[in-house]
């Protein structure tokens, strides 16, 4: 049986400060907690919000920030942005963003990433260790001492992977982490949401390159995530393609495809599309305008909103349902919502506040900076783990179910979706044949029955295991995750003793519709999924059966009567042959024969045990 176990860090006073950091897609930010508030860190005359963008250039150190961005247009090949996308994927789950960058990027080995710049190749975690040692300078400036420790953000459907990818490009930019925690939880925090005595708060987040939403309970100090649901592929960037498409059809119509293709045209609609964007925002038209001397380009045209509107109603429907999920997962109707938390940059577009009003049938908070809320947020969960007050506690959920693989392809959940964490559960497992030494487990995370439709994770082998009869091993599988939403899976024979435990580094994270379309395949394929399980755990059934009848026969010939023994041989038969297919009724029926066919061989042994043991006996033990 699984239960919930919750850890809480508990430093003393005397602990140094820590940075709540935002490590966004398009922008990222340090704050800390000042005078009784928490403040978004920035020099005097200078603005806290740094651009997540990093330039190469052919001689001399990297650059990052605002000086990177300018030299985009020029130097596209060497300017690398937009990196959160990349953290913790493989080539295959980036294609469509990979198509829409203008760098060179490759894979190790392992899966992972690397981006070609000037003949060296640097993986995503060091490009935002870059991004955050700029952070950690601009705060350094600003405070006028270093602070070497942080809170970091990630969105709430950062897997296992994408999370670790986070850890080390803090550790490389020489940081250490006291916490990763979810983007939506840090937005709530910094809205104060916590000192209502109860309520349930949803948080709507439309990041640069991401989109969460997250249902949140407020009681008796306890701050619960009661459930998460997001997509991995939707974010302001979407919403600048939108208008960039436009401007790539009109001037390619002119142009030609050469310098459609080229990386600096590329870059200079992107920059253009999203200051067309922001503009759009705040007034009913803007012009988009991309001017390229050196081609002979100087290209103007005008939007509406409302043309604007019918380019991205889709975008914003797809955050729609991504809520109407989360509601569902929680339980909640719209009308038991009380607050509505807008986060991130593109929640300004109005349409969007428009929308999102509409579902929840109430107005949003917008009182902070949707660009600033999130490091807010999290500058105040550093102070409370740096001796602050403890008068609240965030407790968050793992987005997806985790479990292994059992004998025939089967799923058995250990960790349930929408689980606290931290968290960790234990379930027995046994062996399935005979002098069975070793057991290989297959980590899983998905919602469907079936190991092949869900996503693997990684894999590990208990060895050791003594010989014995098939199920008389005692297996015990620990899963814990951490409050980094870390994922640790052991496992321990408990007769010899003999353990194995994996921290889950799947080779790459999950692709960019798995996240979304895992929880709706589950639905979808509800009534499949529980047959194609139910014929699995059959099979798995019949086949430990058989065996132990097959291994019985001999006793069976000597003992039986005739017509007993004819049924026995008879279902075994049937059983074998049932076991081949996958019909579930064959399979069914099949097993239940076999079950009542056994029953004189199964009172024979015992009979002929009784016998053994009161033949061991003397007259006066008897």
């Amino acid at each position: 049986m699984g239960y919930v176990e919750l850890n809480v860090l508990q430093p003393s006073p005397e602990q140094e400060p820590a940075l709540g950091i935002d490590l966004g897609t398009t922008y990222s930010l340090a704050a800390i907690w000042k005078d009784g508030r928490p403040v978004v860190l920035h020099p005097e005359g200078e603005s806290g919000l740094i651009p997540s963008v990093v330039h190469f250039p052919a001689e001399g150190p990297p650059i990052v920030g605002r000086e990177a961005r300018a030299r985009a247009v020029a130097d596209p090949l060497n300017t690398i942005f937009s990196i959160k996308r990349l953290m913790g994927r493989g080539l295959s789950d980036v294609r469509d963003d990979l198509a829409a960058l203008p760098y060179q990027a490759s894979e190790t080995e392992r899966k992972v990433i690397q981006l070609d710049v000037h003949g060296h190749k640097y993986t995503p975690p060091q490009i935002s260790a870059m991004i955050l040692g700029k952070v950690r300078d601009v705060a350094r400036r600003a405070l006028g001492v270093d602070v070497a420790r942080a809170v970091i953000t990630v969105p709430a459907y950062f897997d296992d992977t994408q999370r670790q990818a986070t850890r080390a490009a803090a550790w490389l930019a020489g940081l250490e982490v006291l916490r990763i925690i979810n983007e939506p939880t840090a937005a709530s925090l910094a809205y104060g949401l916590d000192r209502r005595e109860k309520g349930n708060v949803a948080v709507y987040d439309l990041g640069g390159g991401t989109f969460d939403v997250s249902v949140l309970s407020i009681e008796e100090g306890v701050f619960r995530v009661l459930s998460t649901a997001g997509d991995t592929h939707l974010g302001g960037d979407d919403f600048d393609r939108r208008l960039a498409d436009v401007a790539r059809a009109e001037i390619g119509a002119r142009v030609g495809n050469g310098v459609i293709e080229d990386p600096g045209f590329q870059q200079a609609v992107r920059l253009a599309a999203e200051r067309c964007k922001i503009e759009l925002s705040q007034r009913s038209e803007a012009e988009m305008h991309i001017s390229l001397p050196e081609i002979g380009l100087n290209w103007r045209r005008r939007f509406t909103r409302e043309e604007f509107d019918r380019l991205t109603a889709d975008l914003v429907e797809r955050t729609i349902d991504c809520s109407r999920r989360a509601l569902s997962d929680a339980r909640l109707g719209n009308k038991e919502i009380d607050e509505v938390v807008l986060v991130g940059g593109s929640s300004r577009i109005p349409a969007v506040r428009a929308k999102v009003e509409a579902f929840f049938g109430r107005k949003p908070h917008t009182e902070l900076n949707p660009d600033e809320v999130v490091a807010l947020g999290a500058a105040i969960q550093a102070k409370i783990l740096t001796g602050g007050k403890r008068d609240m506690l965030l407790l968050d959920v793992t987005p997806l179910s985790l479990g292994i693989e059992t004998m025939g392809g089967a799923v058995a959940k250990i960790i349930q979706r929408n689980s606290t964490i931290p968290c960790h559960a234990t379930e027995g497992f046994t062996t399935y044949a005979d002098n069975q030494t070793g057991i290989d487990f297959n980590i899983v995370q998905g919602e469907r029955e079936l190991a092949k439709d869900c996503r693997s994770l990684g894999r590990f082998r208990l060895k050791g295991i003594p010989p014995m009869p098939a199920g008389m091993a005692r297996v015990a599988v620990r899963f814990h995750i951490d409050a980094d939403g870390v994922l640790t899976v052991s496992a321990k024979e408990e007769k010899s003793g003999q353990s194995a435990s994996i921290e889950v580094q799947p080779m790459h994270g999950l692709t960019d519709q798995e996240v979304e379309s895992m929880l709706q395949a589950s639905f979808e394929h509800a009534q499949a999924d529980f047959e194609g399980r139910r014929v699995v755990d059959l099979r798995t059934e019949i086949g430990i059966m058989v065996r132990a009848t097959e291994k019985n026969l001999p006793a069976a010939r000597q003992g039986l009567d005739k017509e007993s023994l004819g049924d026995l041989e008879e279902a075994l038969v049937e059983a074998k042959a049932a076991a081949q297919g996958e019909d579930g009724k064959r399979l069914q029926q099949s097993r239940d024969v076999l079950e009542r066919a056994t029953l004189p061989l199964a009172a024979l042994l015992m009979d002929s045990v009784a016998k053994k043991a009161l033949a061991g006996k003397t007259l006066d033990q008897v």
